[in-house]
Order: structure tokens, then C-alpha cells, then sequence
């Protein structure tokens, strides 16, 4: 079976002429945002991406043929879409065979970005180990796939609904380079300080750049993680989240939310209890991500000349 890769002409002209692209996830979009902020978050990310200088490449299953990059009317229908699968690497090629849709997770836009030749992604957090993951097994696929496919991720870090120093340690265990932007600390997706050591600090561009060119020369697998914080402006303070997302965790648990219908639950849940600061917050996240991701995209743009 041929494989229905569909890279959009901005996309296969800038991949072509060696200028800097950055890959996006569409699961931010159906499964993180009610309509149409989602459009407008999605639109506003595609600008940032642009404005500092990379194309954008936003990520999506439909009807079996994996998109990367999504023409204005074609992103529309998807924020609009309902009932649209949440993929990662188990499911991606069973919806693809079925002739599906789909929105592609970390992991997933890791897989569509490799095949493509994307070697940047900027997102949210990533998934990771949840709480309580001793008895429940849930650990999110995003760990494994950044330790075998070759995409510098750019992240606020892990999500901060995770076990952190867990998140972290499989990291570790797995041979995947966790770099702090400007920073000692890790961050905590929506605050700066998770209150944890970060194992590697970069402070340009430039150097995350070189290190992934350097991992691609020495034949080591897998990708980088990059942490960068939340702006100070914009942060929730790590203090005022832990309380909000124990009572958001213990109402999933009382309502027997789990799998993956549990950080879609847990992000709204955040949402009502902060008043939508949690939303505003996941944005500023997000486009600063995306800033840093393109001059990443520019760097090795450069590197491979």
C-alpha cells in the first residue's frame, strides 16, 4: 500500500529550496479549543511561525491522506469537525487505511514531520507520565517517539497535569536531550519554575540548532526536547496551579475519566476553574514556542547549506 502524503505547495517549495519550516499539531485544534477560538489560535500560530521567518506546516489525517500543511478553507473544516480521532503512533496508519480523520498528537506530528523532512515542531507540552501511572500504566507515546525519530520539539515543557519528575526521569532513561531555553530550571507549561532542575541549558538558537546537527552526525536516533518558558507576563505561577490541577485530577477520578479522554477533561476542567486564564495562558505558550521553533528552523537551514 502507497502512502497518501500530501505536502501543500508552500510547504514542498520551502523543503526544496532548503528554507526553514516548522511543523504544527492539529490536536490543539480539535481536541484544545471550543470553536472558533481554535481557528483563530490555529490562524495565529501559522502567522507567528511566518513573521519570524519559517513556513508554517500544520499536521492533519483527513479522508486517509496525511496533510502537511493546510491550505486557509481546509483548516477551517477542521476546527468546525466533529468526532475527529486523536492519533498517535498505535492508531495513525489503521485511520489512514481506513480512509479516516484524524488529528495528529505529538507523537504523531513527530511521524508526519519526519516523513515529510521536517526536522522542527513547535507545540504546547508534551504528554508524558500521568499521576498515578505506578498502578494505571498511562504514559503518553510522545516519550518514545522522541527517542526514535529525529524532530527537534519545542515545548513549554511537559504538560503540567503530569508526574513531572517522572516525565522527566523516562526521559532521561531514554536517551532524550532535554534543553531549557535561557534557564536553569525546567518549566512547567503554564509557569516557568517546575521546581526541578533542568539536566542541559542552551540560550541561542543557534546552539539547540548545532546539537541536533551534531546528533544526525553521529548517527544517534531520536530527537531533542526543547523546554522553553512561558513568558514571565503571561505565566500562572506554579504555586496557584498545583492546587487548581489536584481538584481537576480528583474530579477525573470520581467521574472515572482515563485513557485519552483524560487531558482533553483536565484542560477544560483547568479552564472553568481558573476562569479562562489557563486558555490565554496556553496561547501566549504556544506562539512564544512557535517564535523559537522558527529561528531553530533558520539555523538549520543555514547548518545545511
Amino acid at each position: 500500500m502507497s502512502l497518501n502524503l500530501k505536502i501543500a505547495p508552500e510547504v514542498s517549495d520551502a523543503l526544496s529550496e532548503n528554507r526553514p519550516v516548522v511543523a504544527l499539531e492539529s490536536t490543539i485544534i480539535t481536541h484544545g479549543m471550543p470553536w472558533p477560538q481554535n481557528l483563530e489560535m490555529a490562524r495565529e500560530v501559522e502567522a507567528t511561525v511566518r513573521e519570524a521567518g519559517a513556513v508554517p506546516a500544520t499536521i492533519a489525517v483527513i479522508d486517509g491522506a496525511l496533510h502537511v500543511g493546510l491550505e486557509s478553507g481546509r483548516l477551517e473544516a477542521l476546527a468546525q469537525a466533529k468526532r475527529v480521532a486523536k492519533l498517535s503512533r498505535a492508531d495513525m496508519a489503521a485511520c489512514m487505511a481506513r480512509g479516516g480523520t484524524g488529528a495528529t498528537t505529538v507523537a504523531a506530528t513527530m511521524i508526519g514531520a519526519r516523513l515529510a523532512g521536517i526536522s522542527v515542531f513547535a507545540t504546547g507540552g508534551i504528554g508524558g507520565v500521568h499521576q498515578g501511572a505506578e498502578s494505571s500504566f498511562d504514559i503518553s507515546a510522545d516519550l518514545h517517539e522522541l527517542a526514535q525519530t529525529a524532530v527537534t520539539v519545542v515545548a513549554a515543557g511537559a504538560k503540567a497535569i503530569l508526574d513531572l519528575p517522572k516525565t522527566f526521569e523516562v526521559l532521561e532513561t531514554l536517551g532524550v536531550p532535554v534543553i531549557t531555553y535561557g534557564q536553569d530550571h525546567l518549566p512547567a507549561f503554564w509557569s516557568r519554575d517546575a521546581g526541578l532542575a533542568s539536566p542541559l541549558r542552551m540560550d541561542t538558537a543557534a546552539e539547540i540548532a548545532a546539537a541536533h546537527a551534531m546528533r544526525a552526525a553521529m548517527g544517534i536516533p531520536g530527537g531533542q526536547l526543547v523546554a522553553n518558558p512561558i513568558p514571565p507576563e503571561a505565566e500562572i505561577a506554579r504555586d496557584e496551579m498545583l492546587p487548581v490541577i489536584t481538584r481537576a485530577t480528583e474530579d477525573a477520578t470520581r467521574h472515572g475519566i482515563s485513557g485519552k479522554a483524560l487531558t482533553p477533561y483536565l484542560l477544560q476542567r483547568i479552564y472553568d476553574l481558573t476562569e479562562g486564564r489557563s486558555l490565554t495562558a496556553n496561547i501566549a505558550l504556544v506562539l512564544n514556542n512557535a517564535r523559537l521553533a522558527a529561528g531553530i528552523a533558520q539555523e538549520l537551514s543555514v547548518t545545511r547549506v
